[in-house]
């Protein structure tokens, strides 16, 4: 099958904004989460907020007015001279865009919904559209001009590694010659507390794989990539995908879903599990999650593979959780470097042991893994190459 190559790369979080800063804070371990209790009633909590200014945008509609978007914006301007290069040479009609998110514009919602409650009415630039789940990718689409396939993809933390293999599949298919493709998640109100009533949320930093581990921190941000045939540094090489459908908020004990999603990945690839350099880790620090991931990493690879989880950095951003640690990957596969697991050190001994990178570790890396695993047990994993 045809090869696919990721272009172009933009990102923003806590971590940082772009691929240079995000990587400089991950060499020295550096963490920048954030104590607040603007999302929700109680004590502040760890989250891992956007500290930049956002940039205005372009459209100036009600129906894209959302901290979403301008986070989209924000990072497409990051690779917007290879966008616009793309659209030179493949024509608007060639390129498409898909975004995961899992929030959207609800925050902006949410604050119209206020309105209604104390007012009986909602104002008069309110628009509904502001939180549908394809509003990133359709916002993306008309900033640019462009007219191949646009839409979204919303399977809450799978989104963002899912639009990256529709991208491939979009290729691949000749639907299209390039794809914009990534995902975008904001924190608001409806997310925070949601998590907190499902009892997942750490009132401290996130603690993935330890036996004190507690819950995740939630976090906002997103990366995008700019998609094609045309030969660059990092490959997309595997990719797979599935459901076990154990439980709507649960994983499956056993692993099993795990195991086919990384099987699949390695498959696709045409590599042996011992190829794999870094394991990017869905690590979100959650009892049962952990637990899950723990035993299906162990039966798939040697005990000396080397993995992480990055959401101490980042907080889990949800929605775009799968293409920011992506990028994250192929940071790692640039520069020849794994990023530290941070936690407290204190192993679960109901957990089969893993490899943790316990300090900034450099080696020469040709294949990276990442892991995302969502409610309802829906399933992906990524293996990006690095190509000589």
């Amino acid at each position: 099958m045809e090869q696919c190559y990721l272009n172009a790369m933009g990102m923003l979080s806590a971590l940082g904004d772009g691929p240079e800063a995000t990587f400089n804070n991950l060499r020295i371990g550096q963490t920048e989460l954030t104590l607040s209790n603007a999302y929700h009633n109680g004590e502040p909590l760890p989250l891992g907020l956007i500290q930049q200014s956002l940039p205005d945008l372009p459209l100036l509609d009600s129906k894209w007015r959302s901290r979403n978007n301008q986070v989209t914006w924000h990072i497409a301007q990051q690779i917007q001279s290879e966008i616009e290069a793309a659209i030179l040479q493949y024509g608007p009609d060639r390129i498409g865009v898909v975004i995961g998110t899992s929030t959207s514009g609800i925050a902006e919602s949410e604050v119209h919904m206020r309105t209604l409650a104390e007012t009986g009415s909602l104002p008069e630039d309110y628009h509904y559209r502001l939180q549908e789940m394809g509003a990133p990718a359709d916002f993306l689409a008309q900033a640019f001009g462009l007219s191949g396939p646009s839409y979204g993809i919303s399977t809450a933390c799978s989104s963002g590694a899912k639009a990256l293999a529709s991208a491939r599949r979009l290729i691949r298919s000749g639907v299209c010659d390039a794809v914009i493709a990534g995902g975008v998640d904001t924190i608001c109100r409806l997310t925070v507390q949601g998590f907190s009533s499902l009892e997942a949320v750490s009132a401290r930093a996130c603690n993935p794989f330890s036996a004190n581990r507690d819950g995740i921190n939630i976090g906002e941000g997103g990366a995008l990539f700019l998609v094609t045939a045309e030969a660059s540094d990092i490959a997309l090489s595997g990719v797979g995908e599935s459901s076990d459908a154990h439980h709507i908020s649960a994983p499956d004990p056993s692993g099993q879903g795990a195991i086919r999603s990384m099987s699949y990945a390695l498959a696709d690839a045409g590599i042996a599990a011992e190829a794999v350099n870094y394991i990017n880790l869905h690590g979100t620090a959650t009892p049962l999650n952990d637990q899950m991931e723990s035993v299906a990493v162990n039966t798939l690879f040697p005990s000396s593979t080397l993995c992480s989880s990055t959401k101490p950095f980042t907080g889990h951003t949800l929605g775009a959780a799968g293409a920011l640690e992506a990028a994250i990957c192929a940071l790692s596969l640039r520069h020849n470097f794994q990023p530290i697991h941070i936690w407290d050190g204190i192993p679960d001994p109901e957990l089969p042991t893993l490899n943790f990178v316990n300090a900034a570790s450099e080696c020469i890396m040709q294949y990276a893994l990442s892991n995302s695993f969502a409610f309802g047990g829906n399933n992906i994993s990524l293996v990006l190459e690095r190509i000589s």
